[in-house]
């Protein structure tokens, strides 16, 4: 027995590794983690399904912005259409559908963040905080440095938006108009009745439900509708278009029934108004002829016509002197003087 103290165990033979050999196979075992775990979130199985389905999903985005092609087909009257036609359809038939998923998840995206995110104030908070860094680096640059340090970043030509983009933009955006206004007269004039009539239903959804559902919530629903609606349609396209033709012909035949009864009833109306209009006439002409064969009315006399007496005059002309037929002649008249007429005056009476 030693005096050191140490106890010293005999090898048995169950752990035959060194404390080197040890460190070797720990650090070994950390290699193999550290790998295995960058292999599992860089090369694993969940790793490539994404980004296959990630490349796909922007080949899609990218076919789908090549769809903006000019249509050849045109409308009843012949007028051409737009290129947004072709997108819409592209979007909304689902050709892409990784690209249609991922519109609709970015409209309904941001009418939620509209709704419950402070869009507004974020855009004014980055705002002003960007203008007054800005703002307090040139203040210090020229306090400290006796230069500014945000003008120093200033380039030589401000950024433009270049004329080529400039028409580009009031093209595309020109064409959106057209788009708009076309599908809105096709609508309105009935160039589809079906479509006519799906309008009418929506509108008229929309006139009730806006009197219960905010608006944002009208608009997450319309744009479910569009998106979904068309989907619907074409995973169950046979039924829908049995039913769709089946409909047509029912409300055909009914047309029909009732243009049949409506002839038949103006003809009968027609030919009874004939009728009596041939019987009225016949009697007329009848009694007509009736009275012009009369031997009575060709003799009679035709009735005397009453004058009135015509009163004579209250003043003659007998009445009035006879008007002198020769010129006057000036006779000279002899002045007679009058007597002096003596005028007596009564006497005065005293009372």
């Amino acid at each position: 027995m030693a005096d050191s103290g140490d106890v010293s165990y005999p090898n048995t033979g169950i752990f035959p590794f060194s404390s080197r050999h040890c460190d070797v196979t720990a650090s070994l075992m950390r290699g193999l983690l550290g790998s295995g775990i960058r292999d599992v979130v860089t090369k694993g199985p969940v790793v490539d399904s994404l980004k296959s389905e990630a490349s796909k999903t922007s080949g899609e985005l990218q076919d789908l912005k090549n769809s903006r092609v000019t249509p050849s087909t045109t409308t009843d009257n012949g007028q051409p259409l737009t290129h947004y036609h072709s997108l819409l359809y592209s979007l909304l038939s689902w050709e892409q559908p990784r690209a249609t998923a991922v519109s609709y998840a970015s409209v309904v995206g941001f009418i939620f963040a509209a709704r419950y995110l402070p869009l507004l104030r974020w855009a004014f908070k980055f705002l002003y905080l960007s203008l007054g860094l800005t703002a307090a680096v040139e203040i210090a640059g020229h306090v400290v440095l006796k230069q500014g340090i945000a003008s120093s970043f200033r380039p030589r030509r401000y950024y433009t938006i270049p004329k080529e983009t400039h028409e580009a933009v009031l093209e595309d955006l020109s064409q959106l108009l057209d788009f708009l206004l076309i599908e809105f007269q096709r609508i309105l004039f009935a160039e589809n009745v079906v479509h006519t009539v799906a309008a009418f239903t929506a509108a008229f959804t929309g006139y009730w439900l806006i009197r219960f559902v905010p608006l944002w919530g009208l608009a997450v629903l319309s744009v479910t509708v569009a998106y979904i609606g068309p989907l619907v349609y074409i995973s169950n396209r046979e039924i829908i278009d049995e039913q769709i033709a089946n409909l047509q012909s029912i409300i055909s035949s009914q047309t029909n029934q009732l243009k049949d009864l409506a002839g038949e009833r103006t003809s009968h109306a027609t030919g009874l108004v004939k009728q009596y209009v041939g019987d009225y006439s016949s009697k007329a002409q009848e009694y007509i002829g009736r009275r012009s064969a009369s031997p009575e009315m060709s003799k009679a006399a035709p009735t005397p016509v009453k004058t009135e007496p015509v009163s004579e005059p209250l003043i003659k002309t007998e009445d009035f002197p006879e008007a002198p037929k020769v010129e006057p002649v000036a006779q000279v008249v002899e002045s007679v003087e009058s007597e002096p007429q003596t005028t007596e005056r009564e006497p005065l009476l005293a009372v």
